[in-house]
Parts: C-alpha cells; sequence; structure tokens
C-alpha cells in the first residue's frame, strides 16, 4: 500500500503495453512441461489487469500470441488457444463488472474457430465499456501491421481513395489495425530479455521501456508497481531538450 501511495496519479501512463516473456523458463526451472508454465501465466494475467484497473491506466495490451508462435509445438500451440478461450469465457463477468472493454489486434483469420467465436462475444459484450480497455494481440507481428496497412493504403490510392502526396505519419496510423488505441507510453518485458520481439513496432517509437527479470507467471501488482515507479522518474523529451520539456 506504500508503494501505491508514492505513485503520482498524473504519471500513471495511459497506455501499458505488456511482452510476457519467461513462461517456458519458469517451468523448465520447476521441472515442469511449458504448458504448466502457460497456465501459471494466466494466473498472472488475472492479478495484471485486476491491478492495472484498480490503478487507474486506461490501456493495456498483452502480447498474447505472435504470429511466430505459430511454429511451436501443435500441442503447446493447442494449449495457448485453450487457455485463451478459457479466459475469455471464466473472466467475462469480472470484465463487465468493472467496466472494461476487450479489443485484440492482429490477424484473426488464422485463429480457431471457437477461440475466435469467444473473442467476438466479448468484444461484442463490453463494446460500450470505457473504464479501461484489454487489449490482446494475437495472431499478431509488428512488420505483419505494417505490411498490411500498407497494402489496405495503396488499395485506397489505385482506388482514388488517398492522395499518396498527402499522406503523412497521422494518415498512415489510421491504416493500422486498431487505429483507435493510443500509442503505449510505457513497455514492460518480463524474463530479463533486452528485445521487442516485433511488437507495436509502429506505435513504440518513443514508448519508454522497462525490463525486469522476474518471468510472467510470478508477476504481480507490486511487479507493475516497480515498473510505474521507474516510469515516473523517466523524463519524456519527444526529440526536445530537457529544458524545453521543463519550461
Amino acid at each position: 500500500m506504500m508503494q501505491e501511495r508514492r505513485l503520482q496519479p498524473d504519471a500513471i501512463p495511459r497506455h501499458v503495453a505488456i511482452i510476457m516473456d519467461g513462461n517456458g523458463r519458469w517451468a523448465q526451472d520447476r521441472g515442469l512441461s511449458r504448458i504448466e508454465g502457460h497456465r501459471q501465466g494466466l494466473e498472472a494475467v488475472r492479478a495484471v489487469i485486476r491491478a492495472a484497473h484498480e490503478l487507474g491506466i486506461e490501456f493495456v495490451t498483452l502480447y498474447a500470441f505472435s504470429l511466430e508462435n505459430w511454429n511451436r509445438p501443435q500441442d503447446e500451440v493447442d494449449e495457448l488457444m485453450r487457455l485463451l478461450e478459457h479466459y475469455l469465457e471464466s473472466e467475462l463477468d469480472e470484465v463487465i463488472r468493472n467496466g472494461i472493454r476487450v479489443r485484440s489486434i492482429g490477424r484473426r483469420d488464422r485463429l480457431p474457430t471457437s477461440v475466435l467465436e469467444k473473442l467476438e462475444k466479448a468484444e461484442q459484450k463490453t463494446r460500450e465499456n470505457r473504464e479501461m480497455h484489454l487489449v490482446f494481440a494475437l495472431s499478431y507481428g509488428g512488420r505483419q501491421e505494417i505490411v498490411d496497412a500498407v497494402r489496405q493504403l495503396l488499395r485506397d490510392a489505385e482506388n482514388g481513395k488517398l492522395d499518396p502526396e498527402a499522406l503523412d505519419e497521422k494518415t498512415f496510423a489510421e491504416y493500422l489495425y486498431d487505429p483507435e488505441i493510443p500509442d503505449p507510453d510505457l513497455l514492460i518485458r518480463t524474463g530479463g530479455e533486452s528485445r521487442v520481439s516485433n511488437f507495436l513496432l509502429w506505435q513504440i517509437a518513443y514508448t519508454e521501456i522497462f525490463v525486469t527479470d522476474v518471468r510472467w507467471p510470478d508477476f504481480r501488482k507490486d511487479h507493475l508497481v516497480e515498473a510505474l515507479r521507474d516510469y515516473e522518474r523517466r523524463e519524456r523529451r519527444f526529440g526536445r531538450t530537457s529544458a524545453q520539456v521543463r519550461s
């Protein structure tokens, strides 16, 4: 509780994105299967979403399943899909009670039908919620998102809907999977690896990055607060000097 009181309300990031890494290594250290690591990781998802809601974070984006993850062993992929389906079903009532809107980004057409049905149900039932936005990056890749945006942009230019000479960063961003989602203020990566892993490549141009050695199954509210306290100390300059920011 003391940690929470030291957080500055006006310094809480609007959007926190999380690369949930370390499930497999967590399980391996305990002599368990990678699948058990993913199951424990689901408990971390529950805890962190509740904490983010309590702390007043408006958007949370979870890197839940990358396009590259389709290349993992089929039994692991199947279990990840089952866990996702279970979360969407079991947590929906709580999500609705807390005013949380469920959203997703990625190439959804690759998701199993049962998962897609649960996802669409959660999105539909929470569409009017505004307290917090929970975004699942599913079958997602940052480079692929940019490629998909360019494809649609070229189609619109060919059909006369877009003047290429008028294209700027703001217009390009409107072609991303969900242009209503603001760029992340803070990116948290668990598990100690220092890379962005093809996650939100366009959106994290000026995002603050926090890396922790804590593996995702062990990540809880205290660790989220630690990341937010670190974020408080950052000076976000966006290309300006410190003097300009202070003035």
